[in-house]
Parts: structure tokens; sequence; C-alpha cells
């Protein structure tokens, strides 16, 4: 397959992005929604921020205080048996976890698509006890003249999706909670399908472990119901652990083209794609027996957590994928794929 990755990669990286504050240090600029309006190329980051510490046998784990509009951080004792950090992510205490940074929502613009001018303040804060541990990989689908831009929300209650829409980038107005937890992953369809909204959502089991991409509808993007299920790992290849949604789906003459992440028996994340029905979105089509895309290059297989590439946005041009990607959760990287090249790495199911 023909994927061209951008010469210089990263696009952005944390030296790119101005901390919210003297006492926090960006560690990661990656998982970005992507839009275009009309010659500028608008990206909605995923910027993920940490408390300095200068001791190294205290781990903190960073929360978003409401009260004061500030990332705090918590202290625990790196020493104690019961406090496991061996995961770079998170503190896991017997009882309760919590998170080592805080992710905000900032805008970044470009005319050519590459080079991108960053605002230095936040342009989507935690605002509600469901969002204190940071807000997390927005997608944004415009429909009927609103970009809707829908993100993952995390706090001590749960990983929930949520809902804001914009008429201009600069004032959003929320819509709370679409779904609750255990779920993310959420992308829109650009369009309503007889009559309805339709969006992917990856809900989490904890009964039978799965995490399947599943498919529900709405008369009005708030309300969802008509739940199903849509497709699961494949043991033994390249999304053989878990599966979610990636990027906003876009329609071709084929169908509903989708490109989604999947995990492999050796924690590593690659994109592929799957093709819907274009009138039917819960039936498959066809999908890539290999991936699209995979970590191959060092700024993928190294970083805050290596061997990843994952993707909340793509730009359908020029008959070409132009996908935004995040790698190693650490930065922000470009790659083009032809359509053609993509159609012919699915397979019929």
């Amino acid at each position: 397959m023909s994927t061209r990755r951008w010469a210089d990669n990263p696009i952005l990286s944390p030296e790119d992005i101005r901390p919210l504050s003297d006492q926090t240090e960006v560690i990661g600029v990656f998982n970005a929604g992507v839009t275009r309006i009309g010659r500028e190329v608008v990206l909605l980051l995923r910027v993920a921020e940490r408390v300095k510490n200068p001791d190294p046998n205290t781990s903190l784990a960073a929360v978003y205080d409401l009260a004061r509009h500030e990332i705090t951080s918590l202290a625990f004792d790196g020493q104690d048996p019961d406090c496991d950090v061996t995961d770079p992510r998170l503190i896991s205490l017997p009882t309760e976890r919590y998170l080592t940074s805080v992710s905000t929502l900032r805008l970044a613009r470009s005319r050519d698509g590459i080079h991108f001018t960053v605002d230095d303040r936040a342009g989507l804060l935690p605002q509600t006890p469901y969002e204190t541990f940071g807000l997390e990989d927005p997608r944004i689908t415009f429909i009927d003249g609103l970009w809707y831009i829908d993100y993952v929300a995390v706090s001590p209650r749960g990983i929930t999706t949520a809902l804001v829409s914009t008429t201009d980038f600069e004032r959003f107005h929320r819509h709370g909670l679409l779904f609750g937890p255990e779920n993310k992953d959420v992308v829109l369809f650009p369009e309503r399908l007889q009559g309805r909204f339709f969006c992917l959502h990856r809900p989490t089991s904890p009964f039978s472990l799965k995490q399947e991409v599943w498919l529900a509808d709405s008369p009005d993007i708030l309300s969802w119901g008509g739940h199903r299920f849509l497709f699961g790992p494949r043991p033994g290849l390249w999304d053989g652990v878990k599966v979610g949604p990636g990027a906003v789906p876009f329609c071709t003459e084929q169908g509903w083209l989708e490109v989604y992440h999947g995990v492999d028996d050796n924690n590593r994340y690659c994109l592929g794609a799957i093709l819907l029905d274009k009138d039917e979105p819960w039936i498959v089509r066809a999908r890539s027996k290999a991936p699209i895309l995979e970590p191959t290059e060092d700024y993928e297989r190294r970083g805050f957590i290596g061997n990843v590439v994952f993707t909340c946005g793509l730009l359908f041009e020029e008959q070409r994928l132009k996908i935004y990607y995040g790698a190693a959760d650490t930065t922000l990287c470009y790659a083009e794929i032809p359509l053609e090249d993509v159609f012919n790495g699915l397979e019929p199911v």
C-alpha cells in the first residue's frame, strides 16, 4: 500500500505547545479531530499536561480543579506496594484510579494542512464533574450547518462521551453526555440515513471482556437507541484483541468507509478500514485484512506509549485519505493514502 508519511513528521510535538501554567508541562499533543473551513484546515488537538514533579519518590496524579480553573495534583508514595504505577498513564490503588496527566482540547489552524498555528489558550476545558480527569480524543462532524464535536470525558465516575456544537470554533454549546460509562470512540455520521442520525461507539463489557464496535441511531443527535453490534476483533490478526472507531466515516460510491484502530496480541495499535452499506450501515461489506497504517517509524514505536498509531480525524480530498494521527501518544503526524489502495486492501465479509 502506497502510504505516504509526511517527510518531516511529526507535524506537532509537545515542545510546540505552550503549557496552561508555569506549574505544568506538556507531555503529548495527539489524537486530533479535523475539519476544513474554507481554505483553512482546523484541528482540535488533545494536549496532555502533567504537574511538574521535583520528587522522584513521589507519584503525582493530575486533576482539574473546577473551582480554581487549573490543573492540580495529588501526591502518592511511589514506594507504597498498594500504589501501582507500572502504567505511566495511571496511578492504581486498591479501590480507585487516577491519571498522571490531564488532557484539554486546543485549536490549531493551517492553510497548507501541515504547518499549524496553535492557540495558546485551550479551546475546551473541563467544566463538569464528569471531566475532572480531562477531555480526550475529539471527533468533528459537520451536520446541517453546525460542527458537532464529541469527546471522551474522564473522571472518577468513569469514561463517558460528551458533545458540544459550534458555528465558529470560538463559542461552544454543551449538550451534555451522550453515553454513560464505559463508552468511548464515538463518531457521528455526517448525514441522516432514513431520516435518522447514526453513530459508531465502543462500549466496554466487564462481563465478556469485549471491546467491540456498535452502531446506534437517534432522532436528534442527543437521544441514542437502536443499539446493535457491528464488528469485533479477529483473533490472530492485526486487530485481534480490541477494535474501536477512529475517524468520522465518509461516503463513497461503494458505501461508507470508516478508518478504525485495532490492537493485536503485542498491544500494537494499527489503523485499518471497514466498508459499511451505503443505505443500511449496520451491514458490513468488507474489511482490511492488513493495516493501512502501522507503527514502523521511530516516532511511532517510541514515546509515552510506544507502538501506537491512532486517528480521530481525516480529510477525504482528491481521492486520497489525508490522515492526522497520534504517534506513540506523544506527537501528531500526517500521512496520505490513495482511496484506491484502501479499497484494494479490503476483503468481502
